[in-house]
């Protein structure tokens, strides 16, 4: 049975995929910020496989140190590593960005990624097996204007991505990476700070893809043969064409 880490398992994708892999019997090391609901989760999970929680922020390197230090033995081969945790915060452009909110997304895509990775790949390194599955997005393939701080963040995973494919497919090591369109999540109301009546407008007028279709491609990803890696992969909803092109309904204009 392969362990898998999922960081940013209490919601969205995060917890999509969790739920999706606990019933194809992978055991599952969920981690995230909110420990009440990683208690719930570990609850109904673990009527399908074994979960075990981690609770910590990904932009404090010495958090996700002590928090993979501290897994029992038995749980310390991790197999799968799925980097899900990440963020949006603010839509303005840079001349009047807030830098906290330029920090939040600078740390936590990337630097949380490079540390929640650091602290997996030795042991697979030294197994010569793996897989990691990097969640991107299309704002890597796309600058837009009044988000250049998360598509460069975004961005900067995709250049990650490549570079571990790089460093570690001579030790037996996938990599992959998703970059999902508009899925309908948390995101749109953590970038606008609660105001959800603005977030519900980036879904209005078409259908938006389910944090349920993103845990189906990790699915497909994580069990595809031996011999097979999905490098790279762009998930759009059938309404969008482009980064920032979305054909809405013409009532919802």
């Amino acid at each position: 049975m392969k362990t898998v880490v999922i960081t940013g398992a209490t919601s969205g994708i995060g917890k999509a995929t969790a739920a999706r892999l606990a019933q194809e019997n992978f055991r599952l090391i969920l981690c995230g910020r909110r420990s009440n609901i990683l208690k719930d989760l570990q609850q109904q999970l673990s009527e399908y496989t074994e979960v075990y929680t981690l609770s910590f922020d990904v932009r404090d390197q010495k958090a996700v140190q002590q928090a993979f230090e501290s897994l029992p033995e038995e749980w310390k081969t991790i197999d799968i590593l799925i980097n899900n945790a990440g963020n949006a915060h603010g839509l303005d452009p840079l001349s009047a960005g807030k830098i906290e909110d330029w920090d939040t997304m600078m740390d936590g895509n990337v630097k949380g990624l490079l540390y929640v990775s650091n602290a997996c790949i030795p042991q697979m390194k030294e197994r010569k097996s793996g897989h990691i599955v990097n969640i991107s997005s299309v704002a890597g393939l796309q600058t837009y204007s009044n988000g250049v701080v998360y598509c460069a963040s975004k961005k900067a995973v995709q250049a990650i991505s490549e570079g571990m494919r790089l460093e570690l497919t001579e030790f037996g090591i996938k990599v992959s990476d998703i970059a999902p369109g508009a899925v309908e999540t948390e995101f749109s109301k953590v970038r606008f700070k609660g105001d959800e009546e603005r977030a519900a407008t980036v879904y209005a007028g078409y259908q938006a893809l389910q944090a349920e279709d993103i845990a189906d491609t990790i699915s497909y990803i994580v069990n595809a043969p031996k011999h097979v890696t999905i490098a790279a992969l762009t998930i759009y909803p059938a309404a969008q064409s482009s980064p920032t092109t979305i054909h809405r309904s013409q009532e919802s204009k």
